[in-house]
């Protein structure tokens, strides 16, 4: 999996990145994703990781990966592409999180599959007041050998049919 034709902001264009997702078993898609927000940011990248009643429509939601660990998972990854940056990786249990709430934000990053969930959080910062962000959209393209997305859902299927759980 590869960033396809992304134009995106020079690195280090903005102070504060957010992003959000639920970074189950992370993957080459969440690793672009991971990366582009870290190489965007200078101070600061801020991940909301689903938990709660947000995933109860997940397909195989019962393999999800516990919180704590997912959110582990995704500071060490953005640390180990940028030590020095301030990583805040928390749990998030509505489609928003800290991204309508948090003033010092400058940029969200998301894929095209989850832009339109980026223009809400500029609707949603706009009604209270705050500035928008700027979207910056990564292109995914799919795991090459089967032509299909690469997702935490699909992995999760793998596992429950080699587990015999399926």
């Amino acid at each position: 999996m590869t960033i396809k034709d992304s134009i995106i902001s020079p690195p280090n264009s903005y102070g504060s990145v957010v992003l959000g997702g639920t970074f189950d078993r992370l993957h080459d898609g969440h690793r672009l994703l991971l990366k582009a927000a870290a190489e965007l940011a200078r101070d600061r990248v801020v991940v909301g990781v689903l938990d709660g009643s947000m995933l109860s429509k997940k397909q195989f939601a019962h393999l999800i990966m516990p919180i704590e660990q997912r959110i582990k998972t995704v500071e060490d990854f953005i640390k180990s592409i940028k030590p020095d940056l301030t990583v805040e990786a928390v749990h998030i249990t509505d489609p928003y999180g800290p991204s309508i709430v948090d003033k010092n934000l400058d940029a969200i990053v998301v894929s095209q599959e989850t832009l339109p969930g980026g223009l809400l959080v500029n609707e949603k910062r706009a009604e209270r007041g705050l500035l928008q962000l700027k979207v910056e959209v990564v292109s995914l393209v799919s795991e090459e050998s089967s032509g299909e997305k690469l997702s935490s859902s699909t992995l999760r299927k793998r596992e429950a049919h080699i587990n015999g759980k399926l």
